[in-house]
């Protein structure tokens, strides 16, 4: 079980949804991942990370999906790209990532609640 969080730890995580408006093989990661460019809306705008995620999904499958993101990171420098999010997902029982997104259509930018 992870170490216990108060509410308010919780609250300082600032997570929004982003809609996925470019994505391209990342060759030069470690492992295998895919860049994206996300739009979170008005207030935060386009933001970029890379995600190692090519075990469901090809780029071109995350053009237009929603996905959920920790946007309130420090960037961080990932081989020659900076990650300024970090996208949530879920591994499967073999280790793949699959990204956590709203069951409906949000706009861009909401932040979870």
């Amino acid at each position: 079980m992870a170490d216990p969080i108060t509410f308010d730890d919780f609250l300082r995580v600032d997570i929004r949804v982003g809609r996925v408006l470019r994505a391209e093989p990342f060759p030069e990661a470690r492992k295998p991942a895919i860049k994206m460019w996300i739009d979170f809306g008005p207030e935060l705008g386009e933001r970029k990370t890379s995600a190692q995620v090519t075990a469901h999904y090809a780029p071109d499958e995350l053009i237009g999906k929603q996905v959920m993101a920790v946007v309130n990171f420090p960037p961080r420098q990932i081989g020659p790209f900076m990650s300024e999010v970090l996208v949530l997902g879920v591994t499967d029982p073999d280790g793949g990532v699959v990204l956590i997104s709203p069951d409906k259509e949000v706009p861009p930018g909401g932040r979870m609640h």
